[in-house]
Order: structure tokens, then sequence, then C-alpha cells
């Protein structure tokens, strides 16, 4: 059945707004997959933040050549469906690889991370990356120890001198009232 150009047209439009809101995108053969095992798939692909759509490959080059990535080529041939990876792209591309690890009607082509094209072993190596949250948790460590560091050492000087300068007074108070006990005739 032939789809209107109006019809040709939305899609492209919808497909390169998603490709905007991702991260990334992950390719894969879906041949063979029924209706549930697909919105199985979508529902925890949402869960991870992402959307899965079954696409027309002519029109998602179109709209990845719109948006100013490459087209892959060889990945978009056959039954093609594409994984957008909104917030969480490793969260995404491990639910893709589980869920064909486990059904084997899914292959996983590859995938785009901003304008690089990368291939399944790629995207299986984005499952091992840490969530967004964790990145950025040990990014905001590693910033704020030196400053930590430096104001401790910017500290440390000063509070040496007011320990040097209470520990005199401490020792003047000491010899003077030491004095005053020893002699309570000379101290009047």
């Amino acid at each position: 059945m032939a789809i209107s150009r109006e019809k040709k047209e939305e899609l492209v439009a919808q497909y390169v707004q998603e490709i905007n809101d991702s991260e990334g995108i992950i390719i894969t053969e879906y041949r063979g997959l029924s209706v549930p095992q697909l919105q199985e798939l979508r529902a925890k692909i949402r869960e991870a933040q992402g959307s899965y759509a079954v696409v027309k490959n002519t029109l998602a080059k179109r709209a990845l050549e719109e948006v100013g990535l490459p087209t892959a080529d060889d990945l978009l041939t056959g039954p093609v469906g594409l994984g957008f990876c909104h917030q969480n792209l490793p969260g995404v591309a491990k639910v893709m690889t589980d869920f064909a690890k486990g059904n084997d009607l899914m292959v996983i082509k590859g995938g785009l991370i901003g304008k690089s094209v990368i291939d399944e072993a790629g995207v299986k190596e984005l499952t091992k990356l840490p969530p967004i949250e964790v990145v950025r948790a040990q990014l905001l460590g590693l910033l704020n120890t030196p400053a930590s560091q430096l104001v401790g050492t910017l500290n440390a000087p000063a509070s040496q001198f007011v320990g040097v300068l209470s520990g005199g007074v401490r020792q003047l108070v000491n010899v003077l009232n030491a004095y005053a006990s020893k002699n309570p005739e000379e101290a009047a």
C-alpha cells in the first residue's frame, strides 16, 4: 500500500523531531517480531527514557539528511526499527541488547551517536557505560575535590597562626600566674 505524500512528510517530520530529541539512535532489524513483542519492547524502552519506531528506510534516510547526520545506508536495509535514546543512552542500549539476546528475531545492527556511525559491538559497549546521573556525580566529585583541598590549604596557615598566638598567650599567662604564686608580696 502506497503512502501519500502528506503522510510521508508527516513521518519525516516525526523522525526529525525524535532525532533532535535524542542523544543517540540504535538501529535494529525486527523481522518476524509480533505486535505484542514490539509493544513489550517499546514499554521497556520508554521506562529507560527512550522510544522505538518501525520506520520506512527511505524516510529515515531523508530525516537523517535533514538533520545533517550520516544516513547509515548499510544499516538502513530490510525491516528496520530505530531506538531513540532521549536521556539515557546506556540504559536504552542495555534494554535493546537484552531484548535481542532473549529474542532471536531482533538483531542490533548498529547506531548513531552524534555524527558517528557505530556497529553492533559499539552498541554493546554503550551498555557498559554508567547512567548519566552517575557520570555527573563523578564529575562533580572531581570538580569539588580540588576546591575542598584548596580551602583546607588556605585555612591551614591561619589556624596554625592562631594556634601559635593562643599558645604563646597561654604560656605567658601561666608564667605570670606562676611568678605571682611564688612571690605574692612582689606581685602586689
